[in-house]
């Protein structure tokens, strides 16, 4: 099945709207014929198997073009939309990319080479109002691929993760049957559907019949305060600096009562604990989903269960419906409960592998488990929890130190709004310690720095104390709100 068909199977008749917001709204009824001209077009001007790109921030250009490509049997590669113009043509030129939907807001910035095809709104409303719709082959591979998504690459060019359309299917019906997803929901969405957890909401909420509510101004923490009340959000999804910002800089936000607000969920790295108890003080009614996942993963592989955000603090939960996950050690062989290993992850939502890097896919998924490159370690429950990265352990003097326990003790500080700890050489050590603090006010530097030593000399081994602390001014974020590590 073409996961567009999977989609709107039950939806594609509805005249309700799927896109809710201040800008733009679309019914269901009225994306499934526009993405279906679009598909139609590409069907008969591209045909199929070609690499596409996509470039826009989170709208209903995005969204339409999107489901076109999947819908075509083309596959879409949604690119950053502040993508340097380096890595833009390494893409479309690794990819051989000769079809590009852009956004017309962008195109001053990124530059194209005349012998790729620019398809931008204008062009889009011309293909809709013009295209004649032509039928597709029913008989469609699943396993064929649908997107490749890139991240960061380990030699710093940029890496194509290949997921195919059952990729999309199998993850989106776990994350329906876990978040208990409905045609009533409405979810608020500031993530930039670039990213995996961004696509997650729009493929979970187009499926059951729900709507989203878009937002690309998260930096006006009134706007999306206001829109999760004004159109009555049921979920809302954020990675870590989405919920500093809104408990730390907000002054309204933890004041504030949000009667539809059903659920939250927070993934793309660690917030931690300190924070998630600040938010579950403040909304004690709110369910806060923890989860855990990758773009080798589509998007999910765990979550923990609000009812268990206490006893099991600091966890990732357990494997998502139709994931299987276990820690092993250097030998591959799996560990005791308490001990730590690295995390492996297996199921239909598991990646096809790196576009292009045959040796690099071979190394991360051996027969069918996915080296996920967490340090991981289990409770006697079988609850996962999350030490570090394996490229982030700091090792001083031969310890080996994870950067998240001392992270913790400094956001213990009420004061502190972030704090990223790395590793930086030393001659004696090999590795020391650095701390770079955001603070929510002015404050003397040098009696903050006495304060943030102080707390770690009662809270941690004295190897584990940052030898150097510096302070900046904001959080340093990446276009989908993660935060950038230096």
């Amino acid at each position: 099945m073409n996961v567009f068909d999977y989609l709107f199977d039950s939806t594609q008749n509805l005249e309700k709207d799927f896109v809710l917001g201040p800008k733009e709204k679309i019914s269901f009824k009225k994306l499934h014929e526009d993405s279906l001209k679009v598909a139609s077009y590409l069907k008969l001007n591209v045909g199929r198997d070609q690499n596409i790109v996509l470039i826009s921030p989170n709208s209903v250009f995005f969204i339409t073009a999107y489901l076109g490509i999947l819908k075509s049997g083309n596959v879409c590669v949604p690119l950053n939309f502040s993508i340097e113009q380096e890595n833009l043509d390494f893409i479309v030129k690794t990819t051989d990319c000769k079809s590009v939907f852009m956004a017309r807001s962008l195109q001053s910035k990124q530059q194209l080479d005349n012998s790729v095809k620019c398809i931008d709104e204008a062009v889009l409303e011309e293909i809709i109002g013009h295209q004649e719709v032509v039928l597709f082959d029913l008989d469609f591979d699943k396993n064929s691929l649908a997107e490749i998504i890139f991240t960061s690459g380990s030699t710093g060019a940029p890496k194509g993760v290949m997921i195919s359309h059952q990729n999309i299917i199998a993850n989106t019906q776990s994350i329906i049957e876990y978040l208990s997803l409905s045609s009533e929901d409405v979810v608020g969405v500031v993530l930039p559907f670039f990213y995996c957890y961004g696509l997650s909401l729009l493929h979970t909420h187009l499926r059951v019949g729900g709507s989203i509510v878009l937002n690309n101004s998260f930096i006006f923490l009134g706007s999306v305060i206001n829109d999760l009340k004004k159109y009555k959000c049921t979920g809302f999804a954020g990675v870590p600096s989405h919920y500093q910002i809104l408990l730390k800089k907000s002054q309204n936000f933890k004041n504030t009562d949000f009667p539809d607000l059903r659920y939250v969920t927070q993934a793309g790295g660690k917030l931690h604990n300190v924070f998630i108890d600040e938010f579950v003080e403040s909304f004690p009614k709110i369910e806060f989903f923890v989860m855990y996942g990758q773009t080798e993963a589509t998007a999910r592989l765990s979550y923990l269960p609000p009812n268990l955000i206490s006893s099991k603090k600091g966890s990732i939960g357990k494997g998502i419906p139709g994931v299987s996950l276990k820690i092993v050690n250097k030998n591959g062989d799996p560990v005791n409960f308490g001990e730590e290993g690295e995390l492996m992850a297996k199921g239909e939502n598991i990646m096809l592998g790196y576009y292009k890097e045959s040796e690099e896919t071979k190394k991360t998924i051996v027969d069918g488990w996915l080296y996920t490159g967490d340090i991981a370690v289990a409770d006697e429950d079988g609850y996962l929890y999350l030490m570090a990265r394996k490229k982030e352990i700091i090792k001083v003097g031969g310890k080996r130190v994870s950067p998240k326990e001392i992270e913790e003790v400094i956001l213990s500080i009420p004061e502190v709004v972030d704090c990223t700890i790395t590793g930086i050489e030393d001659d004696i050590l090999g590795e020391a310690i650095k701390a770079t603090i955001v603070l929510n006010s002015q404050m003397d530097h040098e009696k903050m720095k006495e304060k943030v030593l102080m707390r770690c000399s009662e809270k941690l081994s004295l190897y584990k104390i940052p030898q150097q602390i510096e302070f900046e001014n904001n959080l340093s974020v990446n276009a989908a709100g993660k935060k950038i590590k230096k």
